[in-house]
């Protein structure tokens, strides 16, 4: 499954990713709001780009799409599709020397538009920790609207923190949500 927009390429995972992405997941500013520890090993990111060339993009479970510039693994973007097959949760991490360009939200729109346009499904979710300002402000600006906010609702790496909870629908996609 590869997908692709003006300047980003989507793909599957190789095992020549292996040392970048234990590259930026080690970076303790992208980690701080994620479910890994920093350092993220190599032979934590083998295991990984093992699993994920074994998944299939159209089966339930997640899925994580490689995001490339100009043959540059810069971040991935990760989408746990329901058992129901017509409702996912997405997910996004991109490295910290390629943030602020604009490459994340153009990535997670490619994803949404194949997940509506093309598999049909009826609603996308996503959460982010309350303290992620800009992640918050990315869902916001690809068309998301905020549905929740659970208060201290999840231990992470020795404190409670909270979740800000994420939802979109098929036809607020198509209606043209900013």
């Amino acid at each position: 499954m590869r997908l692709t927009t003006e300047r980003l390429v989507l793909r599957p995972f190789t095992a020549a990713d292996a040392p970048a992405f234990a590259e930026y997941r080690s970076d303790p500013a992208v980690a701080r709001y994620q479910g890994w520890e920093a350092p993220f090993t190599l032979a934590q990111a083998e295991e990984f780009v093992r699993d994920v060339a074994e998944s299939d993009p159209a089966a339930p479970g997640w899925y994580q799409y490689a995001v490339e510039v100009g043959g540059v693994l810069v971040g991935d973007v990760g989408v746990g599709l329901h058992e129901n097959r017509m409702q996912a949760d997405i997910g996004y991490t991109l490295a910290t020397a390629h943030q602020g360009r604009g490459y994340a939200a153009e990535a997670v729109r490619r994803v949404l538009a194949h997940l509506f346009e093309v598999r049909g499904l009826h609603r996308v979710s996503a959460e982010c920790d309350a303290r992620n300002e800009r992640s918050a402000r990315l869902l916001t600006r690809v068309g998301f609207r905020q549905e929740g906010h659970r208060v201290q609702s999840t231990w992470l790496k020795g404190e409670w923190t909270d979740d800000l909870l994420f939802g979109l629908l098929a036809e607020e996609w198509r209606a043209g949500r900013p």
